[in-house]
């Protein structure tokens, strides 16, 4: 199996950055703006494609809380539920390391992160049976059902969306 470099991984979030910069530019072309409420205090009124986006946001922030429960899933370790997540669905693997590298905490706190993934039965930790001083990290089969049907629901809270935008 390959395996994603730090460098690789800094590649991937970049892109989707990109990706996300593109899709809110595209949004605010096709928005409509929004009339000013009464007693603004100069601030541009928020456009149509704004209010949807944040609504959106929500929608989906409220969708995560509810379908892993009581699982602290966000900031780095959602960064790294994610970077696992695409690894997997490449055939590629990742060490501790690059996990911590690529959600920007030191490598203690991400060790902490990924042990608190592997006691919810979301992760999975083993030695590197070419390089036994680093230790793999992989989805769980029940992790990866999780972020699967995660992304089901919010594919279908979208196309809802756009169902009613229509």
């Amino acid at each position: 199996m390959q395996q994603f470099s730090n460098q690789e991984i800094a590649e991937l979030k970049s892109r989707v950055d990109q990706i996300q910069e593109l899709l809110a530019g595209r949004a605010e072309e096709l928005a409509v703006p929004v009339r000013a409420e009464a007693g603004t205090r100069g601030e541009a009124p928020p456009t149509a494609g704004l209010l949807d986006q944040l609504s959106f946001s929500i929608q989906i922030r409220r969708i995560r809380r509810s379908h892993f429960g009581t699982a602290e899933m966000s900031g780095p370790t959602w960064d790294m539920m994610l970077d696992l997540m695409l690894a997997g669905t490449h055939g590629r693997v990742l060490s501790a390391s690059d996990l911590a590298t690529g959600a920007g905490v030191p490598l203690s706190s991400g060790l902490r992160m990924i042990s608190a993934l592997e006691r919810l039965g979301l992760v999975h930790r083993a030695i590197d049976e070419r390089d036994r001083r680093r230790t793999i990290v992989r989805l769980t089969d029940v992790g990866t059902e999780r972020m699967a049907s995660y992304f089901d629901k919010v594919g279908a809270a979208w196309q809802a969306g756009q169902t009613l935008a229509a």
